[in-house]
């Protein structure tokens, strides 16, 4: 660590915090709170070595002031044992665009709804084409809950860690390794949730459930266990399984008991699953219609009921997840608490809401649609509109244009900001999560942390994202 960037940035802070051996002091949350958006600004665009020490000075303020990443996993299971309610449904909100502004109205919702129960998320793919590795996301999170006064456990997930079919075919210890190493390097930053997602080697031309699911199972209990050596002492890390594809057919009883039979055969002596996502019906960002706008999709809440009934009865987990849920009507998402849903994933109607605000010229939202015609090009189908080609590539610009937002004028930010805080607070009312500051208080526990020193800054990953979920 350089001692000479460390007291610099230490002392942009104005006095705020004091820096004591390796540890740091909050002195002044006052002024902390008004010099910490430059300091997540240096996490974020900074030179290697400063994005390294302001994201490890955060972490530790966060550890200082009891802002902490934590598991789900106690909450989950305690819903599975009947000794809390189920009548409430936990938002995992994956922040593709300005995740610092975004997870701050995340927190002044939460914080007025006295809500604990949320999750932020980000996706393998995700981070790819976000340009935003784990550390930076957590970074964003952390800065976010000083910068409103948020106390409590603070959960993020990774989301749809997912093996590429194609690429495991092709070399299936590379693919392997590759979601290993980003458990490993997820978990150091700092995310105690982890959905495992190997649900794209489920093979239906196999002549049954357990031969379909095998390959998923497998990979599944071998990943759990891997995390389970890689998590930090006094954390049991969330790990969610997934028995259904997104955008596939529907899950069944059938399909559930195969996969959690022969995955609880192999996880061994170590905790297993929280949660276990299925496929209803939605597909991830919605169906897109020529005019891009896009088509109303029709969930069976009925099988969320009874494979969710399943789930908590015969396994003891917390329940089963609903993905590509965001872009569906207001009216739908009472429901997923009516049929008592464990967790329902939401993303990218949050990025719409960033892209098509008013606040955002509209000369960047066509210089980014420009860059799209050159840059994914290939991936226009011969059928699609450019309505429906923009519309489904417009996430690829998110990375390359994360810096052009991120110095939208402070008065633009305010206005995309209150716009979130108004639908995170819609949703967090509509999933029934008002008041669960208590129960996360009363079953979760999130353990002190630090680290000597910071993590290595690990370069931006341009991995080919084809064909992995959201």
């Amino acid at each position: 660590m350089s001692d000479t960037k460390l007291r610099e940035i230490i002392n942009s802070l104005n006095g705020a915090v004091q820096f004591e051996g390796n540890k740091i002091k909050v002195l002044n949350e006052s002024v902390l709170r008004d010099k910490i958006t430059p300091l997540i600004y240096r996490a974020v665009f900074g030179d290697e070595a400063e994005k390294g020490i302001a994201r490890w000075i955060i972490w530790e303020l966060g550890q200082e002031l009891g802002i902490r990443p934590a598991s789900i996993h106690d909450l989950y299971i305690s819903r599975g044992r009947g000794q809390t309610p189920d009548n409430f449904t936990v938002p995992a909100m994956n922040l593709r665009m300005l995740a610092y502004e975004s997870a701050r109205a995340v927190f002044r919702a939460a914080m007025k709804l006295e809500a604990g129960a949320f999750i932020f998320e980000i996706a393998r793919s995700e981070m790819s084409y976000t340009d935003q590795r784990p550390s930076e996301y957590v970074s964003a999170v952390l800065a976010a809950a000083i910068k409103e006064g948020y106390r409590g456990p603070v959960f993020i997930q990774g989301d749809h860690f997912q093996v590429s079919a194609k690429k495991f075919q092709q070399d299936p210890e590379s693919e392997k390794k590759a979601i290993r190493d980003l458990i490993a390097e997820s978990i150091a930053a700092g995310f105690f949730n982890i959905d495992i997602d190997t649900s794209t080697l489920v093979d239906i031309s196999k002549p049954d459930l357990d031969e379909q699911q095998r390959l998923n199972y497998e990979l599944c209990a071998e990943f759990n266990r891997f995390i389970r050596e890689k998590q930090p002492d006094g954390v049991t890390i969330s790990v969610g399984g997934e028995i259904g594809e997104v955008g596939q057919r529907n899950s069944t009883e059938e399909e559930l008991e195969a996969f959690m039979q022969g995955f609880n055969r192999l996880k061994g002596e170590v905790v297993g699953l929280s949660k276990l996502s299925i496929q209803t019906g939605t597909s991830h960002g919605g169906v897109v219609l020529p005019d891009g706008t896009l088509a109303q999709v029709a969930i069976d809440f009925d099988v969320l009921r009874r494979l969710g009934e399943l789930a908590r009865k015969k396994y003891r987990l917390g329940g089963v997840v609903q993905h590509g849920a965001s872009t569906l009507p207001d009216s739908a998402f009472h429901k997923f608490v009516e049929v008592q849903t464990c967790e329902v994933h939401l993303a990218t109607a949050f990025q719409n809401m960033v892209i098509e605000h008013r606040a955002v010229p509209e000369k960047l939202r066509q210089e980014m649609y420009q860059w799209l015609k050159v840059n994914a090009a290939s991936e226009k189908k011969p059928t699609d509109t450019e309505a429906q080609f923009i519309y489904k590539t417009r996430k690829k610009a998110v990375g390359p244009f994360k810096k052009h937002f991120w110095h939208l004028p402070e008065e633009s930010l305010r206005a995309i900001g209150e716009d979130l805080e108004t639908q995170f607070s819609f949703l967090f009312e509509q999933l029934n999560i008002k008041g669960t500051k208590a129960l996360v208080e009363k079953f979760v526990g999130a353990p002190e942390i630090h680290h000597a020193e910071p993590l290595a800054v690990k370069a931006s990953k341009k991995e080919s994202v084809e064909g992995l979920a959201d």
